[in-house]
C-alpha cells in the first residue's frame, strides 16, 4: 500500500485535495502569474478550509483575470465592487483589496528583480520567521500561516510532503539543486 501524507490519508475520498497534493503542492513554480495565484488563494484561505478554496479555484481564475498580475494591478473601484458581488469567490473586502495591492507590489518587484520568482529566489533560503517578516514588509494580509503555506506550496520551505510519500520524490526531482538547501 502506498503511504501518503497524513493530510491525504485523513481525506481519502477528497479528489480536490488529492489532485492538489499530487500535482501542485510543494512543486516549484516558475511563472509569476502562477506564483501570484497561489499567494492570492492562500490569502483567501485564511479562516477557511483549503477544500473551500480548491472548489472555488476556477471561479477565482475567472474573477481575477486568470491571475494576470498586470491586469489585477490596474483594477478599479468598479472591479472591487464586481469581486465583492461574485458569489463564486470569497467576498471579503480585505482579501479583495490584498489581491489588488499585492499585484501592484509584485509589479514593483518585477521592475527591480526582473520577476516575482527572482525576488523569491534572491531571498532563499530564509527561515519561516525571516520570510514572514519580509512578506509583512512587502505585502499586505500576509501573516505567518499564509506565508508558510505559500512558501511550502511553492517549494521554498520544506514540509509539503513526508519523505515516505510518493510525491516527495517527484517534488525533489523538480527542484533545482540550489533550492534543496
Amino acid at each position: 500500500m502506498t503511504t501518503y501524507c497524513d493530510y491525504c490519508n485523513s481525506h481519502p475520498e477528497d479528489t480536490y485535495n488529492k489532485n492538489y497534493h499530487d500535482t501542485q503542492y510543494g512543486f516549484p513554480q516558475n511563472n509569476d502569474d502562477e506564483l501570484f495565484e497561489r499567494l492570492v488563494l492562500e490569502i483567501n484561505q485564511a479562516g477557511l478550509s483549503w477544500i473551500t478554496i480548491l472548489k472555488k479555484a476556477d471561479n477565482f481564475r475567472k474573477a481575477y483575470s486568470n491571475f494576470k498580475i498586470e491586469k489585477i494591478a490596474k483594477y478599479t473601484e468598479k472591479d472591487r465592487a464586481r469581486l465583492l458581488e461574485d458569489a463564486g469567490i470569497i467576498r471579503n473586502r480585505l482579501k479583495v483589496n490584498a489581491a489588488i495591492v499585492n499585484a501592484q507590489k509584485v509589479l514593483e518587484l518585477q521592475k527591480e528583480y526582473g520577476s516575482f520568482k527572482k525576488w523569491l529566489d534572491a531571498n532563499h533560503p530564509l527561515t519561516k520567521d525571516e520570510w514572514t517578516k519580509l512578506f509583512k514588509r512587502t505585502f499586505i494580509f500576509t501573516g505567518g500561516e499564509i506565508v508558510n503555506e505559500f512558501l511550502m506550496s511553492t517549494g521554498y520551505l520544506p514540509g509539503a510532503h513526508t519523505k515516505d510519500c510518493p510525491i516527495y520524490k517527484k517534488v525533489a526531482e523538480k527542484k533545482p539543486a540550489w533550492m534543496k538547501v
